[in-house]
């Protein structure tokens, strides 16, 4: 007897084929979920979340941006020096005593400026150093965003540019001639924000909160402020501090002769805008800046980049570059001038560095 052979329905069949490819679809489904997965987590899709627009990617800075959240970090604590000052309530107290024996004044200004522009620069970035004059207080930290907007002016005559957070360091002065400040010398008054590429002042911005001035410069892109149209190299006008003044003008007298005018003023930002093209009442002209003593990085940092980028210079009395890491004081003291013969006026002044360091 034959044997009885084994045949399958059409629909039998079908069922069986549609298993078949249940499994197959299964397997292989889950394979390519996998490489799905791995390339979206691998390549971000452009313009995503990850990727904010116009932002550095991770470990840069871009100085186009700094700049920008630079001149709004010294308006906003401009802001709250005038709302102190204009109230009335200074709340003034000596911090301490400098090498000359001056008290050093601090006040209610200084204290909120310095916690305007310090949590702002941080939160916009928070990879970046940053050194500030006065002591930020942690546990009272405020939350602050920056909408990452960049002001026309700013987008007209910058160009992005990005380099490595690591090698950025920020100087703020949150109230720069605070001895000026207490007795109501409004216009020495500033608030300034100074960036350093490996030492190097590159952005400075010089705010004036009293009339609302601000200059602002870049190394190596553009500025908003510029030099005068000429200086006096034979009998230079000569802007000093108010405290110092004396020190700097016998000496001036016996190399520039008696002609020479000695300038007292307060503020290193100040003094910086005095020998700019600045169209301010009460700014004075000057055609040099000397300061004959020890003076802080965050004073002078600002000015220094704003001098470098319209081709001027501030070095130390024997004409050494001040690098801006390291301690938080220039001992070498320093002169700054611009379009004039810097190396000079440096000749021409000698004497002044033996009083340098008293």
């Amino acid at each position: 007897m034959a044997p009885m052979g084994i045949r399958l329905s059409p629909l039998g069949m079908a069922v069986f084929c549609l298993l078949g490819l249940g499994v197959l679809y299964h397997l292989y489904s889950g394979f390519l979920a996998g490489r799905f997965a791995f390339f979206m987590l691998s390549e971000p899709a452009a313009g995503g979340p990850e990727s904010p627009r116009g932002s550095a990617p991770a470990g840069a800075v871009d100085l186009r941006e700094l700049l920008a959240v630079s001149v709004l970090a010294a308006a906003r604590g401009g802001e709250e020096v005038k709302r102190v000052r204009e109230g009335n309530v200074l709340n003034a107290k000596a911090k301490g005593k400098t090498r000359e024996g001056a008290e050093e004044q601090l006040t209610s200004g200084d204290l909120l400026s310095n916690r305007r522009m310090f949590y702002l620069l941080r939160s916009a970035f928070p990879a970046v150093q940053i050194n500030s004059e006065e002591r930020v207080d942690t546990t009272d930290e405020e939350t602050v965003s920056w909408d990452h907007s960049i002001p026309e002016e700013i987008k007209q005559k910058i160009q992005p540019k990005e380099v490595p957070a690591e090698s950025v360091t920020v100087w703020i002065d949150p109230l720069d001639a605070t001895q000026e400040y207490t007795e109501d010398l409004r216009q020495y008054v500033t608030t300034m924000v100074c960036v350093a590429v490996n030492g190097k002042p590159v952005i400075g911005v010089i705010h004036k909160p009293f009339s609302a001035y601000t200059a602002w410069a870049m190394v190596d892109g553009g500025s908003n402020v510029k030099p005068r149209s000429s200086y006096n190299e034979k009998t230079p006008k000569i802007i000093v501090s108010r405290s110092h003044a004396g020190k700097v003008e016998q000496v001036a007298r016996q190399t520039f002769g008696n002609k020479t005018v000695i300038i007292p003023a307060g503020g290193a930002g100040y003094k910086v805008l005095a020998l700019l093209d600045v169209a301010e009442k009460n700014q004075e002209e000057a055609d040099v800046y000397i300061h004959v003593t020890y003076i802080k990085k965050w004073d002078i940092c600002a000015g220094n980049a704003v001098l470098r980028a319209l081709g001027g210079h501030m070095t130390t009395l024997t004409g050494e570059e001040i690098s801006y890491t390291g301690s938080d004081g220039n001992e070498g003291g320093l002169i700054a001038s611009i379009n004039m013969n810097h190396k000079a006026l440096i000749e021409k002044l000698p004497n002044l560095e033996k009083t340098s360091h008293k």
